[in-house]
């Protein structure tokens, strides 16, 4: 079986390990090592704390490792500690989750696609992108690398998602609009529009508030 690490020990990683458990009832595919974190020993829902970033990078030994981390820049951060050749960054999909037509979506490294999400057809996801429970990807949607849509988020089919984007719950993305990268969409805003760069954005239809 393959080994694989969580990083971090917070709410999402254990998530994250019920979502490698869900894969495993099907099919024995990992053997869980841990979680990567600080207070390196310290037990964790009956798996150890096997270290940090920096020393997990030193494996001698194959290693996959899933980033269990919302926020997309700090999980950015954290991908470019790794530069070891052994660890490997697999995608991860619940089983309860449906992809339509798998034949005709992209989906690339590190991602996490949790219970219950649904994508259509001729989606493209990039590297590292979260889809949290019970979300939507319409279809012809392109999301790119780091992206994070927390539960319950419909996005449209037309979709451009820029790098980095944050959607927070029940935020809703109208067709064939597009998000600039690194910006951040409030719980429960309905995007109607295109939205720029760098910027955060809530309400019904959703508005930049601020800049960063």
């Amino acid at each position: 079986m393959e080994k694989i690490a969580i990083v971090s020990s917070g709410g999402f990683a254990r998530e994250v390990l019920t979502l490698i458990n869900a894969i495993n009832a099907k099919e024995q595919r990992f053997e869980i090592v841990g979680f990567i974190d600080d207070d390196k020993g310290r037990i964790v829902h009956g798996l150890p704390i096997i270290g940090s970033d920096e020393e997990v990078n030193n494996t001698q030994e194959p290693l996959s490792v899933v980033i269990a981390v919302g926020e997309p820049r700090l999980k950015e951060k954290i991908r470019l500690k790794y530069t070891n050749p052994l660890i490997s960054f697999p995608t991860l999909i619940h089983p309860a989750a449906i992809i339509a037509a798998p034949d005709n979506i992209e989906i690339g490294q590190g991602c996490i696609i949790c219970a219950s999400t649904i994508m259509t057809t001729d989606i493209k996801i990039h590297d590292f992108v979260t889809l949290n429970l019970q979300c939507t990807v319409g279809h012809d949607t392109i999301i790119n690398d780091y992206s994070a849509f927390m539960p319950s988020v419909n996005i449209s089919g037309e979709v451009i998602i820029g790098k980095g984007v944050y959607v927070g719950t029940g935020a809703k993305i109208i067709n064939q609009v597009e998000i600039g990268e690194n910006t951040i969409v409030g719980a429960g805003a309905v995007v109607a529009k295109s939205l720029p760069a760098n910027c955060t954005a809530v309400g019904v239809p959703a508005k930049p508030i601020k800049f960063h």
